[in-house]
């Protein structure tokens, strides 16, 4: 905002006094601007309406409102463990920080780096915003860490967990989860009208609200033509509580359904990211250059 003040004025003034004199103007309201910042963030108030204003900006961008949720939790921790307004805050507020963090709770490098990650987004944007000169995470570099090999279903666990399920329901999530390879966020959002059986695909929204196109096999076809046509509600979600009344399947509803999978079979690790990477490898493994995957 401060800065289209002064670019307005600075527009409205050429011509119309010397060089000189212009110069001199535009220090002035630039001091007077940033004391006036000062003033309104003198106290630690103005850190909820900086952070409010921020989840706004992230929001507009097509953020989840699951993300939006971790970045208020996240940011809000470290706002309320400094307790000084966001102004006063310097980079060895955010390095101690930190530090204590990994310290207390035992976190990774993976997590400690996630959360750096989410303060320079931050900081970043009130940089951007002129709410502050200079973003204090600049000089707090990416946390190294080694990258391990994740894993992924065999075709005999695969097996064993469709074996489990007790309902078509969700025998029909695990073969769309497998087969596709979307996300458990797309596929809760997935409507029955967004499927072509004939082509065996369907139109799923990722994030920032972007579509594409997934395609799926014979089998998943199969188990939810029958899955659908057993259904007796009216509901336009393709995934429905097993309950009455029926609403559309949230993803804690997928992550509990999977949970109590695992604990049946006794196969770790069982989560919705995991088909994705199995359905990933599977298809390098069958000649699909890494680019297309």
């Amino acid at each position: 905002m401060d800065k289209i003040i002064k670019e307005e004025l600075k527009a409205k003034l050429i011509g119309k006094i010397d060089p000189e004199s212009l110069s001199i103007v535009m220090v002035e309201l630039t001091q007077i601007l940033e004391e006036h910042d000062e003033a309104k963030c003198k106290d630690t108030d103005c850190n909820h309406d900086l952070l409010q204003s921020f989840l706004s900006s992230k929001r507009l961008e097509g953020c989840s409102e699951r993300t939006l949720d971790y970045y208020q939790s996240t940011i809000k921790m470290m706002l309320n463990k400094t307790g000084v307004p966001i102004a006063e805050i310097d980079t060895d507020d955010i390095r101690q920080y930190l530090s204590d963090y990994q310290a207390d709770r035992g976190s990774s490098k993976v997590t400690i780096d996630n959360i750096r990650r989410i303060f320079s987004s931050f900081f970043s944007w009130l940089e951007d915003e002129e709410y502050i000169l200079k973003s204090p995470v600049r000089r707090i570099h990416k946390v190294k860490f080694g990258r391990t090999v994740k894993d992924t279903f065999s075709d005999e666990e695969l097996e064993t967990i469709r074996d489990s399920c007790d309902n078509i329901r969700n025998l029909a999530i695990i073969d769309t989860l497998n087969s596709t390879g979307i996300r458990v966020g797309e596929l809760v959002r997935l409507n029955i009208s967004d499927i072509d059986f004939n082509e065996r695909e369907c139109v799923v929204f990722g994030k920032g609200e972007s579509e594409r196109k997934v395609y799926f096999d014979a089998r998943t076809k199969l188990h939810l033509q029958k899955y659908i046509e057993q259904r007796g509600d009216d509901n336009p979600a393709l995934f429905v509580t097993l309950h009455q009344p029926t609403r559309r399947i949230t993803i804690n509803g997928v992550e509990t359904m999977l949970k109590n999978l695992q604990e049946s079979t006794k196969i770790e690790n069982i989560h919705p990211h995991k088909f994705r990477r199995t359905m990933a490898t599977r298809a390098i493994d069958k000649g699909m250059p890494i680019e297309q995957v």
